[in-house]
């Protein structure tokens, strides 16, 4: 008997860290997904460096606690799957999302962003944003902008002299 203990005792400490340790994590309802569609999912999961792992509620809950994030609780009901990514904030949010709009069956339900308990609507909210790369791409062409006009401005300082210089 003790060894079964034992083993949940470890279980929950490895969902106890994983909580602590990931930068976002993400609770869904895996329920009528077939096989090669949960299959598709961790494939693309894995590729995003994203863990992705199935736990009794039970065993959450006491994981939860440990880890002083209760208010995720009442979010684990029915079937669970969790999505833990200790990289990348937006990377879970994005795949899983991209994911539901394309099987029903996938509901996402809440997540914990950088150890802060978030409802649907901000889970999706940083599903939309551009990746990392985009956004530096953005902040780029922003500080690009105002060089890019002064060399505009100027090469149309240089033809207008040119023509009346002609």
């Amino acid at each position: 008997m003790s060894k079964v203990i034992e083993k949940k005792s470890q279980l929950v400490d490895e969902i106890t860290t994983k909580l602590k340790d990931s930068q976002s994590t993400i609770v869904v309802d895996y329920r009528g997904l077939n096989v090669s569609e949960v299959t598709e999912l961790r494939k693309e999961l894995r590729e995003a460096n994203v863990d992705f792992k199935v736990y009794k509620n039970s065993m959450v809950r006491r994981a939860t606690e440990a880890a002083e994030l209760t208010e995720i609780d009442e979010y684990l009901v029915g079937p669970t799957a969790i999505a833990f990514s200790n990289d990348d904030v937006i990377a879970p949010a994005k795949v899983l999302n991209n994911f539901a709009k394309k099987h029903d069956a996938l509901e996402l339900k809440a997540g914990i962003i950088e150890g802060k308990v978030v409802a649907l609507e901000e889970v999706k909210a940083l599903a939309e944003l551009p990746s990392r790369e985009g956004l530096l791409s953005m902040v780029l062409s922003v500080l690009q902008a105002p060089i890019r006009n002064f060399a505009l401005a100027t090469k149309a300082v240089a033809d207008q002299k040119e023509e009346q210089g002609a």
